[in-house]
């Protein structure tokens, strides 16, 4: 590994808090939606051929509904999780400005992230530079909402409904899945998986982007 690609590997480092379920949230009609699309970071990510296997696995993980209530199991967990949430809201409030839509973003990440094995922080960097906290958003290319999830991945491993993808559960759901395999592929290499999911592998503006937007969660909140 160069010492270019390890400045920036050593700024992905581990954050968020414990393991939590939490509420399914309603689907918003894509006709109300429309008026608020806003642009976004546009990637140039390629749609890739999946082996059965693979489309199988995520399609799966993809599909699987999340618990319907909260399961924090103790005092502590309790604490811990209302002590991030306090930080986090606070930290989002810069672009999120209604208390219910910080709780609601908040929860989803929490469980997602979680869910997926992904750092919140990481999850949070990236969602920072690919959209800036907008449901809505839409990339020049076509990518949708807080992660920036490119319509085809819903062809791919859904049921095919791109609207779905301006809900925060499957938006979020559709990111942290991917992200995921995004990493798988390249072996745990944040680097590589990150210019994978973005589209531009191998080159460091989007990792080194993402890395410092995760740094500055890791500071405010952790």
């Amino acid at each position: 590994m160069n010492l270019h690609r390890r400045k920036f590997l050593r700024q992905a480092m581990q954050g968020g808090g414990r393991g939590m379920v939490y509420s399914s949230l309603a689907v918003p009609s894509f006709l109300l939606i429309q008026p608020f699309i806003q642009t976004a970071w546009a990637g140039n990510q390629a749609e890739e051929a999946l082996s059965d296997s693979v489309r199988t696995a995520l399609s799966q993980a993809v599909s699987q509904s999340g618990p319907p209530e909260p399961v924090l199991n103790t005092a502590l967990e309790k604490k811990q999780f209302n002590e991030w949430m306090a930080k986090a809201s606070h930290r989002l409030s810069q672009w999120l400005k209604h208390p219910d839509d910080r709780s609601e973003f908040l929860h989803t990440v929490w469980y997602e992230a979680r869910r997926a094995s992904l750092s919140l922080s990481l999850v949070l960097g990236l969602i920072e530079v690919e959209s800036a906290f907008r449901k809505y958003a839409i990339s020049s290319a076509g990518a949708r909402g807080y992660m920036q999830v490119m319509p085809f991945w819903t062809r791919s491993i859904g049921d095919g409904n791109e609207s779905a993808l301006f809900h925060t559960q499957t938006q979020l759901r559709f990111g942290c899945v991917i992200l995921r395999h995004m990493i798988e592929r390249e072996n745990g290499d944040l680097f590589y998986a990150l210019g994978r999911y973005n589209g531009s592998r191998g080159q460091s503006a989007y990792p080194q982007a993402v890395f410092a937007a995760q740094k500055k969660w890791l500071q405010s909140v952790d």
